[in-house]
């Protein structure tokens, strides 16, 4: 019995293309074979993700399957889009995908880095077309090829180099070391050169990568902003201190004004995310009192008399 697309991937039959991509980003990172060195069932369950994922994630092809189920291939007609093979599609011309030229970026394999794994997403592309138009007296152009590929958010942010793995029509694997430019934000689409399919000895297509950006778990990005919730403790968000605070540039040293409250959020230019387009966007430090885990009774009277003290209640401007 075929297995349901929509059960593989955890999703209800109406799930947006947001929920879709969502429950295959996190899958693919739960179950990579990359990641799961010990398990002998990962590379077949990341198999089956990927078949998932490749119908569900194209309006036409799901369309289909909602409405023939495991035999929709044999539906396809027209104009539509005819099986190739497991995984491989003819369809119109790749369209929409910023003509940015990176094959420069093609060098030695990229080693030695474990984030280099999240770019081994085997299988999720879409071949385009049957190769485009030749110019006269040249030969055919092969296939475009369209693969997604999640990277760290440290990469997006600093740029760096990231493996992505294709699976070619002849049933190959093919590694290919890419060079991700500082300031890349998600779903920004690059072109890589002659990285696509050939045809028949014909040069190279382009590979067209859509760029997915792993969430961090401390810091967020809001254009070239960044934000991060800073803890400190009662005695320097009241006293005042210098804290060291991490960022992309390295590790600054942050001066927390006396007597701060949480939610307080102290400016840093310039150690936000940089781009080739312009200047270099801040980072926004939100103060956050971690209060100790144990205080003792002559910490808990001093709070009292602090709170005594107070004259003016917190609350008084809170309205609905």
């Amino acid at each position: 019995m075929a297995d349901d697309f929509y059960k593989t991937l955890g999703i209800k039959r109406d799930a947006s293309q947001a929920d879709i991509q969502k429950a295959y980003r996190d899958l693919a990172r739960k179950y990579h074979p990359d990641l799961n060195p010990n398990d002998k069932t990962a590379k077949e369950k990341f198999q089956k993700l990927q078949a998932a994922f490749e119908v569900l994630n194209d309006p036409s092809k799901r369309e289909l399957y909602d409405r023939y189920g495991s035999s929709f291939e044999s539906f396809a007609h027209g104009g539509g889009p005819r099986p190739q093979g497991r995984g491989a599609w003819q369809a119109g011309p790749a369209a929409g995908a910023p003509d940015i030229d990176f094959s420069e970026f093609f060098g030695e394999r990229y080693a030695g880095d474990p984030s280099a794994a999240f770019g081994d997403m085997f299988g999720q592309f879409r071949r385009a077309g049957g190769g485009r138009r030749a110019k006269k007296g040249r030969a055919p152009a092969g296939a475009d090829v369209e693969s997604q590929i999640e990277i760290p958010f440290q990469t997006a942010v600093t740029g760096g180099k990231v493996d992505l793995t294709l699976q070619r029509p002849s049933g190959q694997t093919e590694t290919i070391s890419v060079k991700i430019p500082p300031g890349v934000d998600e779903g920004k689409k690059i072109r890589l050169r002659g990285q696509g399919d050939s045809i028949g000895g014909s040069p190279a297509g382009d590979l067209l990568l859509t760029i997915h950006v792993a969430p961090h778990p401390f810091f967020h990005r809001r254009g070239t902003d960044l934000e991060v919730r800073l803890p400190v403790t009662l005695a320097e968000a009241a006293l005042g201190a210098k804290v060291d605070v991490p960022t992309p540039g390295g590790t600054i040293s942050l001066r927390i004004p006396p007597r701060t409250s949480s939610g307080k959020k102290l400016r840093v230019k310039g150690h936000g995310v940089k781009t080739a387009d312009g200047p270099p966007g801040d980072l926004f430090a939100e103060v956050l009192i971690v209060l100790p885990e144990r205080i003792d009774e002559a910490g808990l009277e001093a709070i009292k008399r602090l709170d005594a003290e107070q004259k003016q209640s917190p609350r008084a401007d809170l309205r609905w």
